[in-house]
């Protein structure tokens, strides 16, 4: 049984909490904490998540306020600048932009698994997907990070910023979560994703583009999913002001959208038109994303 409300970033330690071996929540906690790399990036799978046993039983909230941090990753308060296109015939500066993409699909993996910790009293199918949802996301940090060693880089190449880390956290509730983290950030990147997958196309670098169109593919469902617990959360439809009253303050929508918006994406994602037409309205957040 949980029994401690936080874990501090000093040490992550966990006031006393302890979870039984082997459920899901102790994948989740190690998911987060730890700093050994191989259980970081490639952690055992995880329980089956449909077996009672698989499961502590719900208590206390545990909201992890930073995660655990392998010593090659550097992070540093303010990213470095994302390489011009006109640049990307270069693969080092396409393999910079790989390193960085692996580390926002950590921190996905990371906040996924946090949510799962700080909301044990949703239904144990939202959980389930969470945890799901963090195996999807650390496999497409491996596959950016093999992709950037092709090209030249190896992980920890490039400094980080755990920009994510300090933004979600600051969710009050799992309808909150789904906005900023599903709805918010997972929807910026089908922008994201399509935008450099086209890219890469321009400058031969067909691998690398195939990667990202994976990427997409999966990050429809994240959306989606998403999108379908935010409803359930709020008991309405999505709506585009409901979003954006959910998002913790000082965050707007702008900041979680792409030029041009990927349409055929987030209408896959459960997006209606009337949503996607005030999110294009938005002013264009250009450098301000992530």
């Amino acid at each position: 049984m949980w029994h401690a409300a936080r874990m501090s970033p000093a040490g992550l330690q966990s006031d006393g909490r302890t979870s039984r071996p082997g459920s899901v929540e102790s994948w989740c906690l190690d998911l987060v904490t730890t700093t050994d790399p191989g259980r970081k990036f490639d952690p055992p799978g995880t329980p089956p998540l449909d077996l009672d046993e698989d499961w502590d039983s719900a208590g206390t909230p545990l909201r992890i306020e930073a995660p655990g941090r392998p010593s090659h990753l550097r992070v540093v308060a303010r990213a470095p600048g994302v390489p011009r296109p006109e640049s990307l015939g270069e693969p080092l500066a396409r393999a910079r932009l790989f390193l960085t993409f692996a580390h926002h699909e950590l921190q996905a993996a990371e906040l996924f698994a946090w949510a799962v910790l700080a909301f044990p009293e949703t239904p144990r199918e939202f959980r389930a997907g969470l945890a799901r949802l963090a195996r999807e996301e650390l496999a497409h940090r491996r596959a950016y990070v093999a992709h950037a060693a092709r090209l030249g880089l190896e992980d920890g190449a490039v400094p980080v910023r755990d920009w994510f880390w300090q933004r979600v956290t600051a969710c009050p509730d799992p309808a909150a979560f789904v906005a900023l983290q599903g709805l918010g950030l997972e929807g910026a990147n089908l922008e994201h994703a399509a935008r450099y997958s086209r890219r890469f196309r321009e400058v031969g670098d067909e691998v690398g583009a195939r990667v990202l169109d994976a990427v997409e593919a999966d990050e429809i469902e994240h959306v989606a999913f998403a999108a379908r617990w935010f409803a359930r959360f709020t008991g309405q439809p999505l709506d585009y002001d409901r979003w954006r009253a959910a998002l913790p303050a000082p965050l707007t929508p702008a900041l979680f959208q792409g030029q041009p918006l990927n349409v055929a994406a987030r209408r896959s994602a459960g997006m209606d038109d009337a949503f996607l037409s005030r999110l294009a309205a938005e002013p264009d957040p250009g450098a301000k994303r992530r």
